[in-house]
């Protein structure tokens, strides 16, 4: 006769609120949830009963926890700052990991892919944690009430042209258009500083559209195209129409106030396929 095998989760931890959103829906999904929290990324302000706090570079101890809570599916979620080598204090397993990857890949989705490896090696395995949350996520064509403009359709017309280019160099998931020109691309500086940057270019005309994708073969357990209130804000602020999202894989952040917002002050928030 089989046993029935328990799932346990463990979320190792980044900053900003998505690792508490998405352990609050386990939790009320039933779901038995363990929380590692990466210092000097992890918000410890955030009360949470199972929960750790490891340093970056303690893979050793991370896989100790792992073990002692009889953890067996993972989530990565939360932003992790860029490290630098002499930012680490790397134990030896880290150290044994590390050496895979060269230094100037820590932070992006090289790292990401060898660290998971790692882990599905020694018997782990990532779960697509969207399926948990989908609240989080839209499938509609309009979030908001205001519209897209005809220009605006025709900047994404444009915009889409080029990122089935853009999104194969596995660079960014923004891009900024207006008067149907490309204003820019995103790079490791992220979306909201991408619409800071785009802004001193704008020229007259109407007032451009931000666009926000998921990446051509992108890993969805590690790593979704993000809005939040901030994003909005920014495009408030420097006077852009709206923003297009894909549908069903961009995550929102706090999406009835991001929508409150966006209403407010006649922003669009529109989905795409």
């Amino acid at each position: 006769m089989h046993t029935l095998k328990i799932h346990k989760y463990g979320i190792l931890a980044g900053g900003g609120k998505l690792p508490f959103i998405i352990y609050n829906s386990l939790i009320q999904n039933k779901k038995n949830v363990y929380l590692i929290g990466i210092k000097n990324n992890f918000n410890s302000n955030y009360k949470i009963k199972n929960f750790s706090e490891v340093k970056l570079g303690s893979l050793g101890k991370i896989i100790k926890i792992l073990k002692k809570n009889k953890i067996n599916k993972l989530i990565f979620a939360g932003s992790i700052k860029r490290p630098s080598i002499k930012d680490l204090s790397l134990d030896f397993k880290a150290i044994k990991l590390i050496s895979e990857v060269k230094p100037e890949s820590f932070g992006d989705d090289k790292l990401l892919k060898v660290i998971s490896k790692y882990f599905e090696k020694i018997g782990y395995k990532f779960v697509k944690w969207n399926n948990y949350c989908p609240q989080l996520f839209s499938n509609s064509n309009y979030l908001t009430y205001s519209r897209p403009s005809k220009i605006a359709l025709e900047n994404l017309n444009k915009g889409l042209k080029i990122f089935r280019s853009y999104s194969k160099l596995d660079i960014g998931q923004s891009m900024v258009l207006q008067n149907k020109l490309i204003l820019g691309l995103e790079a490791v500086e992220g979306t909201d500083n991408l619409i800071k940057r785009c802004y001193m270019y704008k020229k007259n005309g109407e007032k451009g559209i931000v666009i926000k994708l998921k990446k051509y073969n992108q890993d969805l357990r590690f790593d979704l195209p993000t809005i939040g209130v901030n994003t909005i804000k920014l495009i408030i602020k420097y006077n852009f129409e709206g923003i297009f999202i894909q549908k069903n894989y961009c995550l929102i952040i706090d999406k009835k106030k991001v929508i409150d917002i966006a209403n407010k002050n006649n922003i669009f928030i529109a989905g795409i396929n």
